[in-house]
């Protein structure tokens, strides 16, 4: 049986990998009738050899298979993904794929497991009839938060609204971290329900979070909620030129992370260029790069670096000039070059 488990949200996909891997039958014994390939690397008769051989004293053998639908992805305009027939590296086309897939014996279960799917992709529409899909999107604003409620209840706590509201916008829709920030937070709460001020002490990355949302909100011309954001943050301490530091550091990283994307270039590389030593700011940085498109990422961080630049060679600093310099960025007309914020913050 062949299944294609598909989409970003990989906490989902694996709790879902866990779920079929049962199925098959005592863990143990499966663990000895599992093969893992790497899609792009895979030699096709080392997959038909998997795929083909009898489970050994069990009655299922499992197949996991990890980005094999790229190594078929169709050429785009700029030139990037592989779009003939055959690979650059090996003399196997689709067909001959599509073929072995079509046709996995009963005893086999074989899992396709992909970040993305797309239509135009020959491999897939050809094993996509015969497939069972199971698609897991990133969560939406009101899906994450019930996705968090119910993983407080699952684990025997409850949650205020406004609580959930908070960890989620802190956290994003990335639910390793969510996960694990809600097992803090009730051992924190020890049997009570989580409130607002539970979050704020106890789930990390709380700064570099609200300058995640606070680029969240620049990119998307949120006036209210970046100045917002701004304000607290000036509140916890923070310097108008430390807070225009990470915006631009920020920004920085989200650019060159998309750029780099596009490339095909892997996460685990695109760490490594970009010097991000945490996992979360990895996560959330791909996460904004994807979300917004290059020609506004590059506007944002041109203005936030020719401001950079004016604000260490003033006189002038200041959190009005700050101010001044969001509710530019938030102004859905195009700005001057020049960085306005400092002409208006001297007048």
């Amino acid at each position: 049986m062949l299944y294609i488990l598909a989409g970003p949200d990989d906490f989902s996909v694996s709790a879902e990998l866990e779920k079929l891997k049962k199925s098959a039958g005592d863990s143990a014994i499966l663990s000895t009738n599992t093969t893992i390939f790497e899609g792009v690397q895979v030699n096709f008769d080392d997959l038909k050899n998997a795929c083909e051989t009898v489970p050994f004293l069990s009655d299922k053998r499992l197949v996991i298979v990890y980005n094999l639908l790229e190594k078929f992805a169709v050429k785009t305009s700029s030139g990037r993904n592989i779009g003939s027939k055959k690979t650059e590296t090996q003399n196997f086309t689709y067909e001959m794929f599509a073929g072995l897939l079509n046709k996995i014996p009963e005893s086999t279960l074989c899992i396709l497991i992909e970040n993305e799917i797309r239509d135009n992709n020959p491999l897939y529409r050809m094993i996509a009839p015969t497939a069972k899909i199971r698609s897991f999107p990133a969560l939406k604003t009101i899906e994450l938060q019930q996705w968090a409620n119910q993983r407080v209840i699952d684990e025997g706590g409850s949650i205020s609204p406004a609580a959930v509201k908070l960890l989620t916008r802190i956290i994003g829709s990335d639910l390793w971290i969510l996960s694990n920030e809600i097992i803090k937070l009730l051992l924190y709460a020890d049997g009570r329900r989580i409130e607002e001020d539970d979050v704020n002490k106890i789930v990390a990355y709380t700064q570099q979070a609200s300058v995640f949302a606070m680029v969240d909100a620049i990119i998307e011309f949120n006036l209210q909620r970046a100045e917002s954001l701004v304000q607290q943050l000036l509140k916890d301490g923070e310097s108008p030129i430390g807070l225009l530091s990470m915006l631009n550091r920020q920004m920085r990283l989200i650019v060159r992370a998309r750029e780099l994307k596009n490339l095909k270039v892997s996460e685990t590389e695109i760490k490594s260029r970009l010097g991000i030593g945490h996992e979360f700011i990895l996560r959330k940085t791909l996460e904004q790069a994807q979300r917004y498109t290059l020609p506004r990422l590059r506007e944002v961080y041109g203005q936030l670096l020719e401001t950079d630049i004016a604000f260490k060679t003033s006189k002038y600093e200041g959190d009005l000039a700050l101010n001044i310099l969001i509710a530019e960025l938030c102004h859905q007309t195009n700005p001057t070059s020049t960085p306005k914020v400092l002409t208006k913050a001297r007048t």
